[in-house]
């Protein structure tokens, strides 16, 4: 059973060579990020062990400080399935939330030695050296005793050998085993002991919630709670969440601790309250208030523990970034972006860019080696040309003014490469940004290579090779992309979002995890996305061409199903450009009327493009539909009989015409209900 137990969740020697040289108490109080090996297979991590071999398998390190402390065994540098497979197979199991604590004793009863072994007992104030001299498996608690010598450091001068004696007595001289810290042996016996210690320590400080055992009482505790927090622990630790989603959770989490603690005072309080007062009655109501409020925090919290969910929600960032507006003076500058300026290049730009007619009047040029900080000195109605050449950047470019940024040459002569760590590479918030004849190339980048806040941007002629997710249109923004090619998102290549306005034409979107992603489809909150996909070519993306995130359909509705048919003339659709007849249509003869106009491209060998074509456009009007009826049903239900038929239409004008869809490896359309 030991050596088997070391092999599931010890950590072999070579692997821990691959972390990096590190002491001090930080290394215990922080994982650190791993580049490689993080979901390496059974195979790769058993061959990487020598347990056969006498002695311990475990790194060590020497705690920072003042005092000597002997040395300590390095266990917090685990891998993510070296935890994850220690909590599956061996701690928790199959287990439920209310006996998580036995389970853990018994897994603690066959590891742990029970005496003869020392520690550091470390907490925010001071940490001192004890013996352990027993365990009490039940309650997670050793029994211990100073160490000879006695060796302690504190950040209170007054905190003395007797203060220390004191306060063990007082606990009884029982402490918390996440508190300890094995003190390092080379024998290898109390390696099981220090790797116990470190999954009982991860456990309670990063995957336990205190709520957790008033959840739903299932068999299924791990699965809905232990391994998406563990993931989302190791996807923060390798750069993978948004800094901004980071916080957020971390305010949730505060959120919901504080007021957990609150409604258990409450209850305690109503318990050992007997009479039936007034105060009793209020006391419930502020009660059910806060479990209400409980309630929408936790599933806000697993909304973003949960990687899909994560993913195709998305983190709505409120962009900070802001407008310079028109200088003082009312001038227009010209910002020309160059590694190095010859005669010729002057010329030529001189030419065709800054002066292609006689001058009016005078124009002021700046210069700049770095397009970074052209962009940054802009102010509204400037513009930025960038020559010929490869810059790298190691920031974000914030856009919060009408600027044109422009590209002077061939489109792959002009390479701007993101470098380093941030969450987007290209953020726009300006009213009429416009970027054109450039290719830009992310690495490192948590959100996307180019996220429109709000404002309209206008991409045209661009190359967008991404490495995360690639363009995300946000709530009330605009995009328009024409000639343009983006290829290589991990996630999808474009992210719509509810309330925007999307216009792609003449574009290849590739080799993407998703071809185009539009989320939350129906939320009651938000308009529904105007979209307009013309002769783009979407191929050899990894899931579908594109995806409809929408949820299951509400009670209400389906108690509504049978409604008048006239409820359904709620939706306006422009298929081939016709805007000037946008009149309303039963839903079928609006889908027949779809597909009739897309018959217009379809030839033999592109019948499964237009199938694309016409599948998209029948969601998207059953979608709008549903969300139509849904809405009149919530007034009628306020008393609002006479509703406004122009109110209750949620106009959306979709031209999907003349799109490609290739080799997509699960097909051209499909729809992720949640």
């Amino acid at each position: 059973m030991a050596d088997g137990l070391l092999a599931g969740v010890g950590l072999g020697s070579e692997a821990m060579a691959r972390d990096h040289e590190r002491t001090g108490w930080a290394v215990e109080e922080e994982l650190a990020p791993f580049g490689k090996g993080l979901f390496e297979d059974e195979d790769s991590y058993s061959d990487c062990s020598n347990y056969d071999k006498p002695g311990t398998s475990l790194q060590s390190f020497v705690p920072e400080g003042k005092t000597n402390f002997p040395e300590m065994f390095q266990t917090s540098h685990l891998l993510f399935y070296e935890r994850f497979r220690a909590y599956q197979d061996y701690i928790l199991a199959d287990c439920k939330a209310s006996e998580v604590k036995e389970f853990t004793a018994e897994f603690l009863e066959k590891v742990l030695e029970p005496s003869g072994w020392r520690a550091v007992w470390h907490t925010n104030v001071f940490k001192v050296l004890v013996e352990v001299t027993d365990v009490d498996f039940a309650a997670l608690k050793a029994v211990v005793r100073l160490a000879d010598p006695y060796l302690c450091e504190s950040q209170v001068s007054t905190f003395t050998l007797e203060c220390m004696k004191e306060l063990l007595d007082l606990k009884e001289h029982q402490l918390p085993l996440q508190e300890l810290w094995v003190v390092f042996d080379d024998s290898g016996v109390f390696d099981q002991t220090a790797l116990a210690i470190e999954h009982i320590r991860f456990f309670y400080q990063n995957i336990w919630r205190s709520w957790d055992e008033e959840e739903e009482d299932e068999y299924d505790y791990f699965v809905r709670c232990v391994e998406p927090r563990l993931r989302l622990h190791y996807d923060i630790l390798e750069d993978r969440v948004p800094s901004g989603l980071i916080v957020d959770y971390q305010n949730l989490l505060t959120q919901c601790e504080e007021s957990y603690r609150k409604f258990l005072n409450l209850r305690s309080s109503l318990s050992n309250c007997n009479s039936d007062s007034e105060q009793e009655n209020i006391s419930m109501v502020e009660g059910l208030k806060l479990y209400s409020e409980i309630e929408q925090l936790k599933q806000k919290l697993k909304l973003i523990e949960n990687p899909l969910l994560r993913y195709v929600f998305g983190y709505q960032k409120n962009s900070n970034i802001q407008a310079k507006g028109i200088r003082p003076n009312g001038q227009k500058v010209t910002h020309v972006v160059s590694s190095t300026m010859t005669t010729g290049l002057l010329q030529s730009l001189l030419r065709d860019k800054l002066c292609p007619e006689p001058c009016k009047e005078e124009i002021e040029i700046q210069f700049h080696s770095d397009p970074l900080s052209a962009i940054n000195t802009c102010y509204e109605g400037d513009t930025v040309v960038v020559c010929p050449g490869h810059y790298v950047v190691h920031g974000t470019f914030c856009i919060a003014d009408s600027i044109e940024l422009e590209g002077y040459g061939l489109t792959d002569d002009i390479v701007i490469e993101k470098r380093g760590k941030g969450d987007t590479f290209v953020d726009c918030t300006g009213a009429d940004i416009k970027i054109s004849s450039i290719k830009f190339v992310q690495h490192g980048a948590v959100e996307g290579i180019l996220i429109i806040h709000r404002g309209k941007t206008t991409l045209e002629n661009c190359v967008l090779q991404c490495e995360t997710t690639g363009v995300t249109v946000r709530t009330s923004a605009e995009f328009l992309m024409k000639n343009s090619d983006l290829y290589g998102a991990k996630g999808a290549g474009i992210e719509i979002y509810p309330g925007s306005k999307c216009t792609l034409s003449d574009n290849g979107i590739h080799h993407c995890k998703e071809g185009i992603l539009i989320k939350d489809f129906l939320d009651e909150h938000y308009d529904i996305p105007k979209i307009s996909m013309v002769s783009n070519v979407i191929h050899n993306n990894e899931g579908y061409g594109v995806v409809l995130v929408k949820p299951t359909i509400f009670s209400d509705l389906q108690e509504n199903a049978q409604d008048e048919t006239e409820e359904n003339k709620a939706l306006k659709v422009q298929t081939s450009g016709e805007a000037d007849v946008a009149e309303r249509v039963d839903l079928e003869e609006l889908i027949e009327c779809a597909t009739g106009k897309m018959e217009l491209y379809a030839r033999a060998d592109l019948s499964e493009q237009v199938e694309g074509n016409c599948e998209i456009v029948n969601e998207l009007v059953a979608a709008s539909t549903q969300k139509g009826q849904l809405k009149k049903k919530r007034l009628s239900e306020l008393g609002i009989t006479l509703a406004d038929d122009n109110l209750m239409s949620q106009e959306m004008f979709v031209s999907i015409v003349g799109n490609q869809f290739k080799w997509n490896g699960k097909g051209s359309f499909g729809t992720f209900l949640f």
